[in-house]
């Protein structure tokens, strides 16, 4: 790391105040989940939704060289549905240097225990004020199903509203220490999306592994003050409810990677093969692997080294 780098990597006294305490490191290692302080000010969420406006209007600063396969991306023809639109952090310079700020990163690590921090994936969400509208409903899951091809464990994610967020807007809630649960059974059919899956199923699959492991599902809907973040552990099932409010539920979910994560192989029991949609735009290996620390897509977002 150059001396340049190092520098960008350092915090003020104000930033360190904002980090973990000890306390709540070993809480988030409990519950699966961390609510922070005030991380982004006033000026950064209000650059959050203006960028975000922007982008549904048709201004990228660079587009993604090919498409991926399972690649998330609402247009205008989509209709009023929930948006998600993957690689916020790549094609919108103004959204990805507010998500690039190192106090989130650092926010992270303590959490992950980690030394470093880098981007993994980075989803601008859009809720609209429809109580009936069934997108908006996001089915219970957990992230590490779907990063079958990662070999990290310490794996998280940063749920950034750019607004209070509660439940009336339909707020991420988090099932409380299911990050610890052991597993029913080895089911690879996990490794596809919640789009992809019966929503029915998903609850009883919650179900059974709460039974499975001698505990009742705990839900705790997150109320998150504008500007706080909330962060939660790759293998904590979590889910939302619909947008009962008069506003939109504006949001950025950032999957953040340790730098130890590498690629893997995976195949799952019928014989197909798990991609991620990374594998078909990062650079490769020596070995020829998709490489999951290509600056590019993937950059660095704090390190202590």
């Amino acid at each position: 790391m150059t001396v340049q780098d190092a520098a960008e990597f350092t915090l003020t006294d104000e930033e360190h105040a904002l980090l973990p305490s000890d306390e709540d490191v070993a809480a988030y290692a409990e519950h699966g989940w961390y609510l922070s302080k005030k991380l982004f000010t006033d000026e950064e969420t209000d650059l959050l939704v203006s960028a975000s406006e922007r982008f549904y209007g048709g201004h990228r600063d660079r587009r993604l060289p090919v498409r991926p396969p399972r690649l998330a991306y609402w247009e205008p023809a989509d209709g009023p549905v929930q948006r998600h639109n993957d690689y916020i952090h790549y094609e919108d310079e103004t959204i990805g240097r507010v998500l690039r700020k190192p106090l989130l990163g650092a926010v992270a690590a303590r959490l992950a225990r980690a030394e470093a921090i880098r981007v993994f994936q980075s989803t601008l969400i859009y809720k609209p004020p429809v109580a009936g509208e069934p997108s908006n409903v996001v089915p219970w899951h957990f992230d590490r199903h779907y990063w079958a091809t990662s070999t990290s464990e310490r794996m998280l994610t940063a749920f950034i509203p750019f607004h209070d967020c509660d439940e009336e807007m339909g707020t991420i809630t988090m099932v409380d220490g299911s990050h610890r649960w052991r597993e029913t059974a080895s089911n690879d059919a996990t490794s596809l999306h919640f789009a992809e899956r019966d929503r029915g199923e998903l609850e009883a699959m919650l179900e059974e592994n709460a039974r499975y492991n001698g505990v009742r599902v705990r839900k705790v809907p997150m109320r998150i003050p504008r500007g706080h973040v909330s962060f939660h552990h790759c293998r904590t099932y979590h889910g939302s409810g619909p947008n009962v409010s008069d506003r939109p539920r504006r949001a950025v979910s950032l999957h953040l990677q340790d730098t130890e994560n590498r690629y893997r192989a995976f195949t799952r029991s019928d014989g197909a093969p798990v991609s991620y949609n990374h594998d078909v735009l990062v650079r490769r290996t020596a070995d020829g692997e998709p490489d999951y620390g290509d600056p590019e897509f993937l950059p660095l977002l704090w390190s202590s080294r």
